[in-house]
């Protein structure tokens, strides 16, 4: 598969998990949900690998790669399921937008590739502040959606470690193998954790439930974290990285129609700023003016729009 297509197909993924999770919630409780998920993708996954037969290990370092992809998944989704109880879908996958950074802070960390400037750390700043705003809003919802948030951003982190580790180790495996070598330590680690937390046998599983449960098990784990290995092993980690800056904004217009989920003023403004920090470190805007100038169009420059915002700023209070 050309990796565009993949690519795309991720986003889209991604950008409808958060709403999957809560739906398959609606009748499991959260522990019970990511195991059945992980589960049924093992399950599959297994099946792919006799089908085509692939080897799952080849070399001992695999399992290194294999843990390291489990660390995005366990204890991970544990943070993204809980979460996804107290706070809206939409909210969910913006607060994943600070993925980008964690990125780069971790592969300073482990890889030693400083990917940060003046303008990502501005980005940065403002993604923080955005990120604030939200929190003010959730307070008012009380302690549950308040560390809603906060697992939300432990998630992100997480997930971004895990990512910078899987492509210093692993990035030339199999995205199939890979993927069943996570889900392979991550099944039992869920189901002990299932065992201990709940350890009840759902009684009724409503339809949202068998809906969100199946898409996120075919759809989510076994396409989407396929996918997910496959782009990570043919892209860069700033082209990975990009794919938050896209799915916040289709994954609120879905939780808006779909399940009606209302967005607040102050979500709205907290969601833009961490959106335009996102394009802002991804250097969507220097894009965008060399563009334009090679249109023959020419925007100010910084300076320049410095000294105006002085100038306007003298103006109003002059």
């Amino acid at each position: 598969m050309p990796v565009i297509f993949a690519y795309i197909f991720l986003v889209c993924i991604w950008a409808t998990t958060p709403l999957a999770i809560q739906w398959s919630n609606s009748s499991l409780t959260f522990v019970a949900s990511i195991s059945l998920r992980s589960l049924v993708a093992l399950i599959v996954c297994s099946a792919l690998l006799l089908i085509f037969r692939i080897r799952l290990v080849q070399r001992r370092e695999d399992w290194v790669a294999f843990f390291a992809g489990m660390v995005g998944l366990y204890p991970n989704m544990l943070l993204v399921y809980w979460s996804s109880q107290f706070i809206s879908s939409g909210l969910m996958a913006v607060i994943l937008g600070v993925y980008p950074f964690a990125v780069g802070l971790f592969s300073l960390l482990i890889k030693k590739e400083n990917v940060f400037n003046s303008a990502r750390v501005l980005a940065l700043c403002l993604a923080l502040g955005g990120l604030v705003v939200i929190n003010i809003e959730q307070l008012s919802l009380g302690r549950d959606g308040f560390l809603g948030v906060i697992c939300m951003l432990a998630s992100a982190l997480l997930f971004a470690f895990s990512t910078v580790w899987v492509k210093s180790v692993g990035g030339s495996i199999n995205p199939l193998r890979q993927s069943t070598g996570v889900l392979l330590l991550s099944v039992p680690a869920f189901i002990f954790t299932w065992f201990f937390v709940d350890g009840e046998l759902p009684k009724v599983i409503d339809t949202k439930s068998l809906i969100g449960l199946s898409y996120l098990s075919i759809a989510g784990s076994v396409i989407g974290h396929t996918l997910f290995f496959y782009v990570l092993r043919h892209c860069s980690m700033v082209s990975v990285s990009l794919i938050p800056l896209i799915t916040p904004v289709m994954a609120l217009s879905i939780g808006a129609v779909l399940a009606k989920e209302t967005v607040s003023v102050a979500t709205l403004c907290g969601s833009l700023m961490v959106l335009v920090s996102l394009a802002l470190y991804q250097g969507v805007f220097q894009l965008l003016r060399r563009k334009l100038r090679s249109a023959g169009l020419q925007l100010p420059g910084y300076t320049v729009l410095r000294k105006r915002l002085f100038l306007f700023v003298g103006k109003v209070y002059g």
